[in-house]
This record gives structure tokens, C-alpha cells and sequence, in this order.
């Protein structure tokens, strides 16, 4: 197939500055030479491509917006196009990265303490460790004020009880960041993996983000020390922002899905003949091909306005509950009428599309569920909770 060199149907490359083309099209590269000959593979075997981290690491990734602690200090625009060349790989790829930067990096950044950000960030930024973020509970996920983990602080430490589910790179991580109720307020804690009581177990049998490492998070009697609390976190509000960095990653990640799958579609339906000429040239097929095409220019409108909000501090968290929500389900259906042009082809690992309407099946239901983020965006309309 036809090497990737995307899809600007609007001319909004015109829009971005020299720089934050740069960035795009250097991660569009590595995407096309080291993650897309692998990824089907890992796909097929439910591993992570982990011999890709350091690379990812020296393209400037980890933590890319943030200034200082030897990150790359891009703006978010920036930033968005990296997630959505990285998610045109794999949602797995990008969520790996998107984890790493939004939920780890971020919170220790914004609610660390000066010697916190020290140690970890550098380390973070180059991937000699891996975080993960444990917010989502076995019994609590779209209602994380429920959780039932526990600190309890004893003498010098803090003594860390409960479970999280769902945790992406959790098996993978050196240290996770684990929201728990301290005298009953939500707070932030650094745990590192080699404490005693931290038990990661890898989620068996997925049938979607196979290319990536999904864990349950256990806490038995887990001992930290009182320096391993986010000293400014406070409250469910303080995971919340950590969960609105992640979702705007997500609203460029799912742009560059749907463009994985276009692109495959449009390539296919030019080559495949039936009855005497590609499928392409017939009214059906084109009319599946200009609704994507559609939809995609908008996707990449909505990120790109959201982007240059959230660089000059606009962004509010309704906005990107709307492109989280509108993105990424546009982004399955586009998966799906592309593996309807690729007719039984389309079931193949030798095609994207499935792979990634699988993946965008999870992308659709974490970071707030579809329903969530209608409820999010009713709720800024009306000014009126729908939540119970």
C-alpha cells in the first residue's frame, strides 16, 4: 500500500507553524519505519513493543509540553499531533505514551513537590522509568469519587490499601501514581513498584488494546514513605485535570485512527477491481469514502482549535469532553465503514481497520465514557447535573 503522507483536504497544514510540522512529520516517520512492521505482530500476541520506548523517548515525547527537566517544551498543538501520528500506529502505542505524559508526568509536575519533580520528571522524560496512573477502581470507574482505596498514615508513612483495574502499562511501570482517600479527601501518592504489598497482574483475554500492557493494581498493607504524597494534590478535582490532559491526547490520538483507516480505504477501493473496475469508481464506495473524509477534516478542525485554546490557556474541560466524545466515536465509525470496503480482506491483520476499530472500541469507553462526556457537555449547556 501507498506510504502515508496524510490527508489535508482543507489545507489546515497551512495553519500549523514550521515547528509543529516538524514534529508531526518526524513522528509520522517513526511511525512508518519502526511501529507499523511490528505492530500487527504484537497485536496478534498481546505484547507490547517495548524495544520502541527508548526511541520514543529520544524523539522528545514523554512530557513533551513540559518546560524544563530535559523535556521537550513543544506547545500542545504540537503535542496533539505527535498523539495523533503515534495513535495512527496503534491506540495501544499512543496510550502508552499519552499515560507516561498526561497521567504521570503531569500530576507530579502540577501537584509534586520540587524534589519530586527532580527526581522523577528527568527520569520520566527518558524512560529510564515507567509510570502508570491508578484512579479506576474494580467497582468505581465512571464514578471515581467511590473509590475505596485507602491511606492511613502511620508514624513516618503511609499504609496503602485497595485495588485498581484497567491500569494501562501497569505491569510494565516502575512507579505508578495512585489516587486514595487520606482521612477521607482524595489525594495523590508516588508508589514505587519493589514496595512490598504492590502487586501488579496483567488483564488476560483482551480483545481490543492488544498491543499493550493492561494491569490490575493490588495494595496490601502497602508502605510508603510521608514524602511520596503529591503535597498540592487535594480532592477528586486534582485527578480530574490529570484526566483532561489525557483526553485531549486522546481527541488528536483518534484523528489519527481515522485517518489510518481512510487512508487504507481509499488505497483498496482505487486497486480492487469487480466487475471490470475498481470498486472506487462505484456511487456506494465513494459516498463511504467523502463521509469519512468529511468527518475527518472536522475531527482535525475541532483539535486544532482546542489546541490553540489550551496554549493560550482557554481551554476549559467541557471543550475537550466534546472533542474526546466527538472524535473518537467518529473515529470507530469511520473504522468500520473502512473495513466495509476491504470487505472480507478487512478481517485480516494484514489491514489496519479492524485492529483499530477493536482498539477504538476501549478509546470510546476510558478517559470517561462516551455517555459520561454527553452528560459533561449537557451539563455546560444547560447548566443543570445529570449525574444521578
Amino acid at each position: 500500500m501507498k506510504r502515508f503522507e496524510g490527508m489535508d483536504f482543507m489545507r489546515i497544514d497551512e495553519q500549523l507553524s514550521e515547528d509543529e510540522r516538524l514534529v508531526r512529520d518526524t513522528v509520522r516517520s517513526f511511525i512508518e519505519d519502526e511501529v507499523l512492521p511490528v505492530i500487527t505482530e504484537h497485536y496478534e500476541k498481546g505484547t507490547f513493543p517495548t524495544d520502541l520506548i527508548r526511541p520514543l523517548a529520544e524523539l522528545g515525547v514523554f512530557g513533551a509540553t513540559i518546560k524544563g527537566y530535559e523535556c521537550a517544551g513543544v506547545n500542545n498543538v504540537a503535542y496533539g499531533l505527535m498523539m495523533q501520528e503515534l495513535e495512527r500506529g496503534d491506540s495501544g502505542f499512543r496510550s502508552f505514551a499519552s499515560v507516561q505524559s498526561a497521567l504521570v508526568m503531569y500530576p507530579v509536575y502540577t501537584f509534586g513537590s520540587d524534589e519530586q519533580k527532580d527526581h522523577w520528571l528527568p527520569k520520566l522524560a527518558k524512560a529510564e522509568s515507567i509510570g502508570c496512573f491508578g484512579l479506576t477502581e474494580p467497582d468505581y470507574g465512571s464514578n471515581p469519587a467511590g473509590m475505596i482505596t485507602r491511606a492511613v498514615e502511620d508514624g513516618s508513612q503511609y499504609v496503602i490499601n485497595g485495588a485498581k483495574m484497567w491500569i494501562t502499562n501497569g505491569s510494565l511501570a516502575d512507579v505508578a501514581v495512585v489516587w486514595a482517600k487520606l482521612d477521607g479527601n482524595i489525594r495523590g501518592f508516588i508508589i514505587e513498584k519493589d514496595r512490598a504489598g504492590f502487586e501488579a497482574k496483567e488483564v488476560p483475554y483482551k480483545l481490543s488494546l492488544r498491543a499493550s500492557d493492561t494491569s490490575e493494581l493490588v495494595f496490601t498493607d502497602c508502605r510508603i514513605p510521608k514524602a511520596n504524597l503529591l503535597p498540592n494534590s487535594g480532592g477528586l478535582k486534582s485527578p480530574l485535570m490529570c484526566l483532561s490532559q489525557a483526553r485531549y491526547g486522546i481527541a488528536w490520538g483518534a484523528v489519527g485512527a481515522a485517518l489510518a483507516c481512510f487512508h487504507e480505504a481509499l488505497e483498496y477501493s482505487k486497486e480492487r477491481i469487480q466487475f471490470d473496475k475498481p470498486i472506487g469508481a462505484y456511487q456506494l464506495t465513494q459516498r463511504k469514502l467523502a463521509d469519512m473524509g468529511t468527518e475527518i477534516v472536522l475531527a482535525q478542525l475541532m483539535a486544532l482549535q482546542l489546541g490553540r485554546l489550551k496554549d493560550v490557556g482557554k481551554a476549559d474541560f467541557t471543550q475537550i469532553s466534546m472533542a474526546k466524545r466527538n472524535n473518537v466515536r467518529k473515529a470507530l465509525e469511520i473504522a468500520r465503514e473502512s473495513r466495509t470496503i476491504l470487505g472480507a480482506n478487512g478481517i485480516s491483520g494484514e489491514y489496519q481497520s479492524m485492529r483499530h476499530m477493536c482498539n477504538l472500541e476501549s478509546v470510546d469507553t476510558y478517559e470517561g465514557t462516551y455517555d459520561i462526556h454527553t452528560l459533561i457537555i449537557g451539563n455546560a449547556f444547560t447548566g443543570l447535573e445529570a449525574y444521578s
